[in-house]
């Protein structure tokens, strides 16, 4: 390939959420930083800021095929040579089609390949790559494709051809995160007034900012909270919420400059999905909350190995009852505790510091470039480069 041309398929919208879409652009950027044409193909619903993120790298947004056959004729149109799909919805035998059709396919998976026929699989989540996770998840057998242990670090799956690129060392992070990565991670530091952090998301699909604030405020320790509300429904519940004394709340809009925000913070409260590794990469002393099905494994393990602490899972928070009340008043203890302790917040800060390095974008394409050149030889059906 002398200039490789590479399509990102990914979604966004206010209720479908923003994660498919961040990932994918940091991954755009790395491959824009290694002389690639690139170009995103899907929807952007009502998110301004997520289309002027695209339009200031000169990314153009092209309307998202859906089914295989689809995707192949997008590909051929734009002469594609690899495709990234990272969706929960579209049809998994597009991969598969893809494949056959010569286009170099990475799938980004969480936990769950969905069957999915593709020449690499990516999963970012912290403890992706340890034995006995996952397992059925496994991708399938790729025919046709011979197995390969690939370079170090990229291990082959037993018995599949198809190679994994599993855990928090290959965490996709944009530039902006990358470049206010701190050199280490933040000192104990004891403040009279902790400066919080609130977000759930570009969009905050599910609606957790309400309920989280009124946890926060729930602990009766003073605090300078900021929510970022990334739709006006959630903004109004959010201004409902009466502050206590020595509490302000300021809610604010999606803003570019979020990871200038997570670094001045004392703690972040956040949900468990792609921000956890932008959180981590910063440094950033951070309780989480389980907001979707699919977060839970992931949330689990980053909890139990001290990365973050856990306050839940947003059902349980928001339930009626004995039961929500309880939850509710467990995650306030929590939180108290990290607002009056310097000294656990900066343990897990240094923890999540060393966890994820920023350079997981750069693994990534090292792979899907020495996997493409691996895989342009006998056997392997011809590009769609014509």
């Amino acid at each position: 390939m002398s200039t490789p041309r590479v399509g990102l398929r990914c979604d966004a919208s206010p209720r479908r959420g923003v994660g498919h879409l961040v990932r994918c652009l940091a991954l755009a950027e790395e491959f824009l930083a290694r002389g690639a044409h690139v170009a995103v193909f899907g929807t952007v619903e009502r998110l301004p800021w997520a289309t002027a993120e695209l339009a200031a790298r000169g990314i153009p947004l092209h309307p998202g095929p859906d089914s295989p056959a689809e995707l192949v004729e997008a590909a051929r149109r734009h002469h594609l040579d690899v495709l990234v799909l990272d969706s929960y919805e579209l049809d998994p035998a597009g991969a598969g089609a893809l494949r056959a059709a010569g286009v170099f396919t990475l799938a980004v998976i969480d936990g769950d390949s969905r069957g999915q026929v593709a020449d690499l699989y990516l999963d970012q989540n912290f403890g992706a790559e340890l034995p006995g996770l996952g397992s059925a998840a496994e991708p399938p057998e790729l025919p046709g494709l011979p197995a390969s242990p690939g370079p170090p670090g990229l291990p082959g799956l037993p018995g599949l051809p198809g190679r994994l690129l599993a855990g928090s060392d290959y965490a996709l992070l944009r530039d902006s995160v990358i470049s206010a990565r701190p050199a280490a991670p933040p000192p104990a530091t004891t403040v009279s007034r902790p400066r919080v952090l609130a977000f759930f998301g570009g969009t905050d699909a599910v609606g957790a900012a309400p309920v989280l604030t009124r946890v926060l405020v729930a602990t009766g320790h003073p605090m300078d909270l900021t929510v970022i509300v990334g739709r006006p429904e959630i903004e109004a519940e959010v201004e409902d919420v009466a502050p206590g004394r020595g509490q302000i709340i300021r809610p604010v809009p999606p803003t570019s400059s979020l990871p200038a925000l997570i670094t001045e913070a004392d703690l972040v409260v956040s949900a468990a999905g792609t921000s956890t590794w932008e959180l981590c990469c910063l440094g950033a002393p951070a309780a989480l909350v389980c907001v979707v099905d699919n977060q839970r494994e992931s949330y689990t393990r980053v909890v139990r190995h001290g990365l973050a602490a856990g306050l839940g899972e947003l059902p349980e928070l928001t339930a009626a009852g004995v039961a929500g009340r309880a939850a509710r008043a467990a995650a306030a203890r929590t939180l108290l505790g990290l607002l009056s302790s310097p000294q656990r917040r900066a343990t897990l800060a240094a923890q999540a510091w060393s966890t994820v390095d920023g350079r997981g974008r750069s693994r990534v394409v090292d792979a899907v470039f020495d996997a493409v050149r691996a895989a342009a030889g006998p056997g392997r059906p011809p590009t769609v480069r014509r």
